[in-house]
């Protein structure tokens, strides 16, 4: 029954791996035109415009149950507009390879947030050790023992605290939403646009633009916004039903590598020894909390 079971669940989260991986580079790329904010907005507008066209396409009518638009603009602030805006911000200060390794960091911290702040399971030895195992992954892919630099610090902090809303959102979808008895297009349609709309007052106020647009930066924004905000998430709702939130959090484990392939090929990113070291070792401590999650 098992390899039936990862039979279909197992596509979409190769191919949710893929884009979210390549999400880093094309994020770079919208930034030669975009603010940080702009990059957040337009992205979840065109992932918005894609799935509602898609929805169109197969006669799907948004729902109009009040609680569950409540509970997706929840998960469009902990997925979409607030770790959109706070990648690109981040950004601007370190490479798409940092962003992705730090990114793998997610299962480890939703660990931490299920056991000790939402209590919602009991934590084993295995997790705390592979928690541990990847907060020294973590730390070894800043380079600790060189320190840090003011600008590097925030960078840091930015990508630590998108990671952190992800780690929350994985359990709050698990609870809330993907009991439900809806389409999951229907599902990341309403998250995305929901998401659109919550930066779209800063996006007025801030311009979103710095540069004219160039073609590089446009088909890099549209890429982002139609896969890797568009169906991304039909695929992240998808692996959450079907293999649960725990095994849908490890697609972090793909990103990472992903990006450190693209920036290197597609960007001529530098990748120190650190990096591919701790990222090694963010993987590791990730495989034995994702091991330990599947015993329990």
């Amino acid at each position: 029954m098992q390899p039936i079971s990862m039979r279909k669940w197992l596509p979409a989260y190769i191919a949710l791996g893929f884009s979210w991986g390549c999400s880093f580079i094309l994020i770079k790329n919208s930034l030669e035109f975009l603010t940080p904010i702009g990059v957040g907005f337009f992205r979840l507008l065109l992932g918005a415009v894609t799935l509602l066209m898609w929805m169109k396409f197969r006669g799907i009518v948004l729902p109009r149950d009040r609680r569950l638009w409540g509970h997706l603009w929840v998960m469009s602030i902990l997925l979409n507009s607030l770790p959109g805006f706070l990648f690109a911000f981040a950004q601007t200060q370190v490479s798409s390879v940092m962003a992705g390794i730090i990114n793998a960091s997610t299962p480890l911290m939703t660990v931490v947030l299920v056991a000790f702040v939402l209590r919602t399971e009991k934590i084993t030895s295995s997790e705390i050790v592979g928690v541990l195992i990847g907060f020294v992954g973590v730390l070894t892919v800043l380079g600790i023992w060189n320190g840090v630099g003011t600008g590097g610090t925030l960078a840091m902090l930015a990508l630590l605290g998108a990671v952190l809303c992800f780690s929350f959102s994985y359990p709050y979808a698990r609870k809330y939403l993907v009991s439900e008895d809806f389409d999951l297009s229907t599902l990341a349609a309403i998250q995305v646009l929901l998401g659109s709309l919550t930066l779209l007052p800063f996006y007025i106020i801030e311009g979103g633009s710095i540069n004219n647009p160039t073609i590089s930066g446009v088909l890099s924004m549209i890429m982002l916004g139609v896969l890797a905000s568009g169906f991304a998430y039909v695929w992240n709702f998808r692996v959450m039903s079907l293999a649960g939130s725990v095994v849908a959090s490890s697609v972090s484990y793909l990103i990472p590598l992903v990006a450190i392939l693209v920036g290197f090929v597609f960007a001529n990113e530098k990748i120190s020894w650190n990096q591919l070291l701790g990222a090694l070792i963010i993987l590791c401590g990730a495989a034995i909390t994702q091991k330990a999650g599947k015993s329990n």
